[in-house]
């Protein structure tokens, strides 16, 4: 039921002040420790559960860690909802009201148009379609989750489910969690789909550049993909064009025809600047679930052929590199069927969502599989032609769909929306206020702007039309060799993932899955003209026979980290031309070669080592750069010395690694932040510059207190690109034209603008020293990376808005990291906006497939989404040295591990 009103600001304080008295900070606390103790699980002794059919047992580790055993598969997902909810029932409740679009109902007015927006793509209405095409037993498991859940909020309420719940009672919000329903599970699908949604980004970024930037200018920025340098997944294979068949061994050369006949014209995008940056802040307003979709959505695994292992079997390793969150987007879990068997097939353990069945990444007893997104193009943008109430399509004026949408808010009436759809999508250009004024018109004021001319935007996207990945995921988790892995991969519609894969047979593979369209003209690049049938999809996608698998490739391994899956010459299908670029493919690909290329063999604890590789591959090519450079000013000479000898790895404690770094982040700055459209600058932090007087050295400076004075009173807004591998090819072309208007810069009242590449560098290196001088200090021989690059784990509510002391006693950290932008070891940041970490390897795993009890696991916060419970981070400072936990999975092992023991009785 929706929360009754109240004063967002006043549950706010209320709730801080509660926070203040559950830390030991006040007097008089309304609540005891016992209270919030309250809330945590109960994890030994029994448990009446309503639905059993027959007892549970539930097996905790020291780290909370759960193994549930069962003698049916429907206990056993109803005690997975159970133990889940025990755990993380804030979590899931806010999770299915991001995905119902429903946010306001808690957190109030602010989320208003967050929660319009959702309407309008409509997930919910989405899962409840894609609920009926699922088949008859995962209907039954999702239904027997359900009532897992439900068993558990009928006797917990209020605090007793969670301190969050105590509080909003405490500031007298009226509200009770409904009951889960099978549909909050598959509608969490679509959140995913969401966050690794693919290039929709880049394709908004591209038409904006194009009302300042040349053609060649944007292709200068989005250089093809390196296929001679950086190798893609599957090294080989085409379609055969008789059968639609991929193989490795088809020396085919396919037919052409369907990668888009006709480049999506640019121009059609001109004149909707203020549509397209308008539908970009939206993007970017909607909760990533998973991660900021662009750079940092990528994720590495790999397998190795137990031929060049020490075991003799296979080793798979995944980490997928998500936004940190906490807790945790995972949850570590085991599933038992006591009797494996066709009625309860299932003994699988790993990585599982809260509020979501089954486990999605990890093993069963004789296979093991990993993701990584594959980063197909799965959205399209179109602009639509829109007079009197209609758009234009094929020459003719067709009305929209149109549907009303009721948004209920906690400290405010409740808002009606109109949501209007094409036949390309629903119209996203309606739910801003400032992007409502479409062509030349007035603005309209109207909930949807139906009565205005000019354009309008409307979205296209494979995860609007209902799948059946719910049943891929139980599919995946009996499955028991390839053949019916590469069976279940096929029903994996969206997000559309790499799957590696290896068996206990000693057999390794790869299998592209994901519901890929067929355009007609146009390559997805840009937003296309809706108003030109050439520009629809096919009816059908990419056939799942098509896509790319690998099966004992002759090589021995399997590398994906999101770089091309295929040789585009040879396969005749558009994927997406905007692949993560291959620096950390390419440097899994070069580690593991050259570790067997004579004779050696690969441990657990190589397959750990290459996890936590942190080598930047931009330092690699662009150091020998700066270290040619005369440098006059004895200050960045100091600094310059630092990267002599460095081997460009970027430990915590690296001082070349924060100097480097710095000049990385200036350097993209100078060549392309005042190049950019002014639609396209982000809010960064200022880049400390020299002060405008530029007179006195370092040592005049009193603390560094007149250079922050000076750099507060510059402009913090700067078109400065992320730093991602993309930014590192571009750069890589071009170091060899040291003469390009892209190093060139103007002048100003200080200096005089840059004129080529060896002036730029100097530039962007003295910049550098002067902006770690502010952050670190005068002494270089205190300078570390770690000290910039720091991790802060929000917790993903009142943990990243709420009072100051609400987000200190909730949030975690900072921890310092070592990694960085596209290291194996991927503790990314956004040049943009600074040094702190913003995605992570949000997992790590290394599955051994000789002994899985010999396997390792960590995950980013704990398996606890209580915020004073024991099990809330206490795997994230193991998590941020590298280390990984021991992996218990036989009923021997589980047992030894065992600290907590409980039973769930019908």
């Amino acid at each position: 039921m929706p929360a009754k009103k109240t004063s967002r600001r006043a549950r706010l304080i209320v709730i801080a002040v509660v926070l203040l008295l559950l830390a030991g900070l006040g007097g008089g606390a309304y609540w005891s420790v016992d209270t919030v103790r309250g809330s945590f699980p109960q994890t030994t002794g029994s448990l009446k559960v309503k639905g059993l059919g027959s007892p549970v047992d539930v097996k905790r580790d020291e780290h909370g860690v759960p193994q549930v055993y069962a003698d049916s598969a429907d206990d056993l997902f109803l005690a997975q909802g159970y133990v889940q909810a025990q755990d993380r029932f804030w979590e899931m409740d806010v999770r299915r009201h991001t995905t119902s679009g429903r946010l306001s109902e808690l957190f109030g007015e602010e989320q208003v148009e967050t929660d319009a927006f959702l309407r309008t793509l409509g997930w919910r209405k989405v899962a409840e379609k894609e609920y009926e095409q699922l088949s008859g037993k995962t209907k039954k498991y999702l239904r027997s989750y359900a009532r897992g859940v439900n068993a558990y909020l009928k006797d917990h309420k209020g605090s007793a489910a969670s301190v969050e719940y105590g509080m909003l009672e405490l500031t007298g919000t009226d509200y009770e969690p409904e009951p889960w329903d099978p549909i909050d599970s598959v509608a969490w699908l679509k959140a995913m789909a969401w966050d690794l949604r693919g290039n929709i980004s880049d394709e908004i970024d591209r038409a904006l550049m194009s009302s300042r930037l040349t053609k060649k200018q944007i292709e200068d920025l989005y250089p093809s993909y390196p296929y001679d340098r950086n190798k893609p997944i599957v090294e080989g294979g085409s379609v055969n064009p008789t059968t639609d068949e991929f193989s490795t061994s088809d020396s085919s050369d396919g037919q052409m025809e369907n990668r888009g006949g006709t480049q999506s014209p640019q121009d059609a995008a001109g004149g909707v600047a203020t549509q397209l940056g308008g539908v970009a802040e939206k993007l970017d307003s909607v909760p990533s679930l998973l991660g900021p979709n662009g750079t940092g959505i990528g994720s590495n695994s790999w397998v190795v052929s137990g031929e060049y292992t020490t075991t003799g079997k296979p080793l798979l390793a995944n980490d997928p590199h998500l936004a940190p969150q906490l807790p945790s987007v995972w949850y570590q879990m085991g599933l038992h069927c006591r009797q494996v068997d066709a009625s309860c097939p299932f003994d699988t353990a790993g990585f599982t969502f809260s509020g979501m069945p089954g486990v999605v990444i990890g093993h069963n007893q004789d296979i093991s599989w990993g993701f990584t997104n594959l980063g197909a193009d799965v959205t399209d943008l179109y602009l639509q032609k829109v007079s009197d109430g209609k758009y234009l399509y094929d020459g003719k004026r067709v009305p929209f769909r149109s549907r009303q949408e009721t948004i209920e808010v906690a400290d405010g009436a409740s808002r009606m929306i109109t949501v209007r759809e094409t036949n390309n999508g629903p119209v996203i250009s309606d739910r801003d206020t400032e992007i409502r004024r479409v062509g030349d018109e007035a603005p309209v004021r109207s909930a949807a702007p139906d009565r205005a001319d000019g354009y309008a935007v409307s979205l296209r996207w494979t995860a609007l039309e209902p799948s059946r990945t719910m049943d891929a995921v139980f599919e995946l988790n009996s499955a028991s060799n390839f053949k019916e892995f590469r069976k279940a991969a096929r029903d994996f519609a969206v997000p559309s993932q790499n799957l590696t894969y290896a068996d206990t047979e000693g057999n390794i593979g790869y299998q592209a899955p994901g519901r890929i369209p067929v355009r007609g003209a146009g390559d997805g690049r840009y937003p296309a003209p809706g108003w030109d049938p050439r520009y629809r999809w096919k009816q059908d996608p990419v056939p799942q026979s098509a896509l790319p698998w690998e099966y004992n490739p002759e090589r021995g391994y399997i590398v994906t980290a999101n770089q091309a899956v295929v040789d585009k010459d040879s396969y005749p299908y558009h994927l997406t031309d905007d692949w993560s670029y291959g620096a950390r493919s390419q440097r899994i690909n070069d580690l593991i070669h050259s570790k067997i290329k004579d004779g050696g063999k690969i441990s657990m604890g190589d397959m750990q080592t290459m996890q936590m590789d942190n080598s930047s591959e931009i330092a690699k090519l662009l150091v020998p750069y700066l270290l040619k450079l005369d440098i006059d000013d004895e200050y960045v000479r100091e600094a310059q010395q630092l990267l002599e000898g460095w081997d460009y790895t970027q430990d915590a404690d690296s001082a070349p690694a924060a100097y480097f770094n710095a000049v990385w982040r200036n350097l993209l700055k100078l060549a392309f932040g005042d190049k950019l459209p002014k639609e396209l600058r982000v809010k960064g932090e200022c880049l400390n510059v020299p002060p405008s007087d530029e007179s006195g050295p370092l040592d005049d400076l009193d603390g560094n207190a007149r250079l922050v004075r000076e750099c507060g009173k510059r402009d913090a807004a700067s078109a400065q690109p992320d730093g991602g591998d993309r930014w590192f090819e571009v750069v890589r072309r071009l170091l060899k034209d040291p003469a390009s208007d892209w190093w060139k810069t103007r002048n100003t009242k200080t200096r005089s603008g840059d004129k080529n590449r060896d002036e730029l560098l100097r530039h962007a290196m003295k910049d550098a020293r002067w902006e770690l001088t502010a952050k670190l200090g005068k002494d270089i021989d205190t300078w570390s990376w770690g000290r910039l690059h720091q991790l802060t784990l929000r917790n993903q509510t009142i943990g990243t808005e709420g009072p100051g002391i609400a987000r200190w006693l909730l949030n975690r950290g900072p921890w310092n990291l070592s990694g960085g932008e596209s290291a194996v070891d991927a503790t990314g940041w956004n040049a943009a906006g600074g040094y702190d970490v913003t995605w992570v390897p949000s997992m790590r795993m290394v599955v051994n497939l000789d002994d899985f009890d010999d396997s390792r696991w960590i995950n980013l916060t704990g398996a606890s989404g209580h915020a004073y419970n024991d099990h809330y981070t206490d795997q994230t400072s193991l998590w941020a040295k590298g280390e990984l936990l021991p992996w218990a999975f036989s009923d021997k092992a589980v047992e030894k591990a065992t600290d907590d023991k409980m039973a769930l009785t019908p």
